[in-house]
């Protein structure tokens, strides 16, 4: 059985994304559906999957929900994002939502996410996650819902590599670069092995501090802004249970104190009978690079999340889990902070023929598969 580490899906507005499936003829076999999501606050777990739910959430007057909903909405109609980038969330939210709505709902959720790395965040962090989630009703769609390919990633990239290779091109795995610099007309690749390899051309998609360490011979302004962007990781444990949770897909946490950031039920979207009968979830911790929980060995991350899942839902029980994976990534998304797009990494480098394309160079938008995509097309304008 095979499921993805992370948890994915797919939107009716990820364009770029369902093009890419329609060329590997993966697209067709998408299934869809429409999912809850829930909050635990205050202790208790709430549904907030509509407008009527979220007026019924305890946590928040009346007032403060009217407000909340209001800046969502004014969030969804907005396109200059370059100005945001100047506002920091914090101030932009608790104008738009005012301080309760701010402290009690918005800050939980941008901690969970980003860490102390919030108070250095942009506005257009927000805006970006409510575009991406209002997208398909701004072509004329009634709501958004939620596509999954049975099989996962694996499917994909099995399919990937199959056409590529029809195509003439090799790819290999489990070869780690370990420098890239420019030798006479070409750029040498040297491996950790000790075997070197020499090309026209290459595309570094590591995270930014990687690159600045492989990649030799760059402007000493190009190494600066690498080295100075800012990451958050993330540990995110993979369950399989013998019985449902709450049947939200994703279940925000805004109460301190538990270890992990949200739990996704990955089988509210996708049958169990896909999965052997088991229930897939998702525990994730967003954490800073260079955060001990990186290295913590999976014993200790099981002995801290169980008790944890069994708080936020009591009919949960240890002996239900049949399988706890954990999977460890020190940088996943760059911290979207002030005027970044002003600071970010460039995509052509000094160094003639080297290329510098990751999740550093997401600037208008939240870090996702079809927005990895998009990235990519867009670069290859800028490749001669």
């Amino acid at each position: 059985m095979t499921w993805d580490r992370h948890y994915h899906v797919t939107l009716l507005s990820d364009v770029h994304l369902r093009k890419v499936l329609a060329e590997l003829e993966l697209e067709g076999e998408l299934r869809w559906g429409i999912t809850r999501t829930g909050c635990y606050s205050g202790g208790e777990l709430h549904s907030v999957s509509n407008a009527l739910e979220l007026l019924r959430f305890p946590r928040l007057r009346l007032l403060d929900k009217v407000r909340l909903g209001a800046t969502i909405a004014i969030a969804a109609r907005l396109t200059d994002w370059r100005r945001l980038e100047r506002i920091p969330v914090g101030d932009w939210l608790t104008r738009l939502s005012g301080a309760r709505a701010f402290e009690q709902f918005w800050l939980p959720l941008l901690r969970s996410k980003l860490g102390d790395g919030w108070r250095e965040t942009s506005a257009a962090f927000m805006w970006a996650t409510i575009q991406r989630l209002y997208a398909a009703r701004r072509t004329g769609l009634k709501r958004e819902m939620f596509g999954y390919l049975p099989g996962g990633y694996a499917r994909v990239f099995d399919r990937f590599a199959r056409v590529l290779a029809a195509q003439g091109v090799r790819v290999r795995t489990g070869a780690a670069v370990t420098r890239i610099a420019r030798v006479g007309q070409a750029l040498e690749v040297a491996l950790a092995d000790g075997e070197t390899r020499r090309f026209d051309a290459a595309v570094v998609t590591l995270a930014a501090p990687l690159a600045a360490r492989i990649c030799h011979g760059l402007a000493p302004d190009e190494v600066e802004r690498l080295r100075g962007v800012r990451y958050q990781g993330i540990v995110c444990a993979s369950l399989l249970l013998d019985a449902p949770l709450g049947g939200y897909y994703v279940t925000n946490i805004t109460d301190p104190g538990l270890p992990f950031t949200g739990v996704i039920e990955m089988t509210a979207l996708v049958p169990p009978s896909e999965l052997g009968g088991h229930h897939l979830v998702y525990l994730p911790k967003y954490v800073p690079e260079g955060d001990p929980l990186l290295h913590a060995p999976d014993d200790e991350i099981r002995s801290s999340f169980l008790p944890a899942l069994a708080r936020m839902f009591p009919r949960f029980r240890a002996d239900q889990v049949r399988t706890f994976r954990v999977s460890r990534i020190g940088h996943v998304c760059a911290v979207p902070a002030l005027r970044y797009s002003e600071r970010m990494p460039p995509i052509v480098t000094s160094v003639p023929g080297l290329y510098l394309l990751g999740s550093a160079h997401v600037v208008n938008s939240t870090l996702n598969v079809n927005e990895g995509i998009r990235l990519a097309e867009r670069a290859l304008g800028v490749m001669p």
